[in-house]
């Protein structure tokens, strides 16, 4: 297999254009619809009852859920709370104290049951190593150098890439027109712009990070 440079240069000498596999998937997320439903049902749960529904990317598999809460169509031009989450098993399921993010899931669970209306958004990305494998292989590096998790992240890949065009798309396809964003890092902006779009309109509901 042709490495980059090699790829670089056959393209220079064939008058060739290049573009990365990542920028021709953003390409059809902008153009295609990429998920589809497969199944919901009613799920209650401590916060009140969702309805869950699971979405299924045709391309590579992964699957998607919904979790949604009360009517969404927007009442009095008032956006829809939404908290867009990627899986992470460890702190979501098991407590763990390395990252904030299952106590982020749980606070927008919250707010969300508060409110009587809105969707948590649950993404698998492994696509992007944001898997279990990659997750801990990042724990253990911290521990084993005792750095901090972002410089163990930019050795195992760990979180570096996301892609939020799904995210988008399951969105529109629930009906969502206005949100508003339930985040803890309004500062990273790779969020924003994937799910704002002409057919979205997006407001910012920041919460300080533990």
């Amino acid at each position: 297999m042709a490495r980059l440079p090699e790829l670089h240069e056959f393209a220079a000498v064939h008058h060739l254009k290049m573009i990365r596999v990542a920028a021709l998937v953003r390409y059809r997320i902008s153009k295609e619809m990429l998920v589809r439903r497969v199944v919901e049902s009613d799920l209650p749960t401590v916060y009140g009852r969702f309805r869950a529904i699971a979405y299924e990317n045709i391309i590579n598999g992964d699957v998607h859920l919904a979790m949604v809460m009360g009517d969404l169509e927007s009442v009095g031009g008032e956006p829809v709370l939404v908290r867009v989450h990627t899986e992470n098993v460890t702190c979501d399921m098991f407590g763990s104290l390395i990252d904030d993010t299952g106590f982020q899931l749980h606070t927008a669970l919250e707010k969300i049951a508060a409110a009587g209306r809105g969707v948590v958004l649950y993404l698998r990305q492994r696509e992007h190593t944001l898997d279990l494998v990659h997750q801990l292989r990042t724990y253990a590096l911290m521990q084993e150098r005792g750095v901090r998790k972002r410089e163990a992240s930019m050795e195992t890949g760990y979180g570096l890439n996301r892609d939020y065009g799904v995210g988008a798309q399951i969105l529109h396809d629930l009906g969502l027109r206005r949100i508003c964003l339930l985040t803890n890092h309004p500062r990273k902006s790779q969020r924003s712009r994937a799910l704002n779009s002409k057919s979205l309109e997006m407001f910012i509901w920041a919460s300080r990070p533990t």
